[in-house]
């Protein structure tokens, strides 16, 4: 099968993969009457008087948005808001499917940071969480962090966030099987946008000390010339030993790679230059950085991809879906550090010793205990850190 073919002709059947539909039937005057016009009044009344009401008598408690300006559409780039509709409702899909969420897509025909959230913000009174998607970096880190500011629903980036989350997992899993101390090891990570950004904050917070940032200038170091504000910021944090020059610098001696870059872009040679036992995730899609076969052959220990046709598939399903139920069963005000952790140690745990190989560190996708059990923990971690409202 050629997927792409036929996925474009199961498009045009579809006409669209989301749709309303009615938790109530209205067949006769009475029904009317209480769905809509004159009852309906009273639970507007009692929102108006009480705002928290709007979670119980509305939909509102089970809704999330999932919202792009089409900037940075999978790997396809900046293609505008509408191109990037298929995706949007793609992820919605994946929000019904595997956690019940109601998801809706929102795509926004500006690429101004104070539009867009302002925009955002206006509409948020009708959801319970806002999901960020395919917005390109720079701006998305300004949008998130301005939302968060002034929304009282969960704001979650899933490009960053979801992708370091399940990165997170699979580490966890791996060096495990490896007998690696997670703060005694060398983690070097190609990309250093958004992606690539909140996998180094989020691995140091999972206790890894020595991460090493590349773009495609080479490693990233503070005092660098022409650094971005974000690059600036990363360059302080990350890089202890202070090293310069290009990747292959970076990955000699390192127990880690992770991959959100550009295809092609790593040698065998450089995969053999690693420490023993080295673990290497590839991520970028539809072509990583290099191919599984050919890093395994060069003396990798395990490798993990983004792509399906491979072992140890790195995908945000096992996380977002999740982590929006989990928020919203409790109906957090935020997806902070701590949930984030857990759910990292949730998909984690999925992955018994007895299971746990070079070719299985990952719970598959379609695993129905994934759902529940990261909304279990990110509930448990909302009450903990004290961002849970019920």
């Amino acid at each position: 099968m050629d997927i792409r073919k036929e996925s474009l002709k199961k498009h045009y059947e579809w006409k669209g993969k989301i749709e309303v539909c009615s938790r109530t039937e209205v067949k006769d005057k009475e029904a009317l009457s209480l769905a809509y016009t004159p009852g309906v009044a009273e639970p507007c009344l009692e929102i108006e008087k009480d705002y928290n009401k709007s979670f119980d008598l509305t939909r509102r408690h089970n809704m999330v948005a999932v919202i792009t300006n089409g900037s940075a559409v999978l790997g396809l780039g900046d293609i505008g808001p509408e191109a990037g509709m298929p995706v949007m409702e793609g992820k919605c899909v994946l929000f019904k499917e595997f956690a019940d969420v109601d998801a809706f897509p929102i795509c926004i025909r500006s690429k101004d940071v104070d539009e867009l959230v302002r925009t955002i913000y206006l509409i948020s009174g009708s959801f319970g969480g806002i999901n960020l998607e395919d917005i390109a970096a720079p701006r998305c880190f300004e949008i998130e962090k301005k939302l968060k500011e002034i929304c009282d629903i969960p704001v979650f980036h899933d490009d960053q966030h979801g992708t370091a989350i399940v990165v997170g997992a699979a580490l966890l899993s791996t060096l495990k099987l490896v007998k690696k101390d997670i703060s005694k090891i060398k983690c070097v990570v190609n990309g250093a946008g958004s992606a690539g950004i909140a996998i180094s904050k989020h691995l140091m917070k999972l206790g890894v000390k020595n991460i090493v940032l590349c773009d495609k200038f080479g490693i990233i170091y503070e005092g660098q010339e022409g650094l971005s504000d974000v690059h600036k910021e990363m360059s302080k944090i990350t890089n202890p030993e202070k090293l310069s020059g290009t990747l292959k610098d970076a990955m000699a001696g390192a127990d880690v790679f992770i991959g959100v870059s550009a295809p092609n872009i790593v040698s065998k040679e450089m995969v053999a230059s690693m420490a023993k036992d080295a673990v290497v995730f590839p991520m970028a899609n539809p072509n990583p950085e290099i191919m599984p076969q050919d890093a395994l052959e060069a003396g990798a220990r395990v490798v993990g991809t983004g792509r399906s046709d491979f072992p140890n598939q790195i995908n945000n399903v096992l996380a977002f879906p999740g982590i929006f139920r989990g928020a919203l069963d409790v109906r957090a005000s935020d997806i902070n550090d701590e949930m984030k952790i857990a759910t990292s140690y949730a998909i984690a745990s999925l992955v018994s010793d007895d299971e746990l190989s070079e070719e299985y560190i990952l719970p598959k996708a379609f695993d129905e205990r994934v759902g529940k059990t990261v909304a279990k923990a990110v509930a448990e971690a909302a009450i903990k850190s004290g961002v849970a409202r019920i």
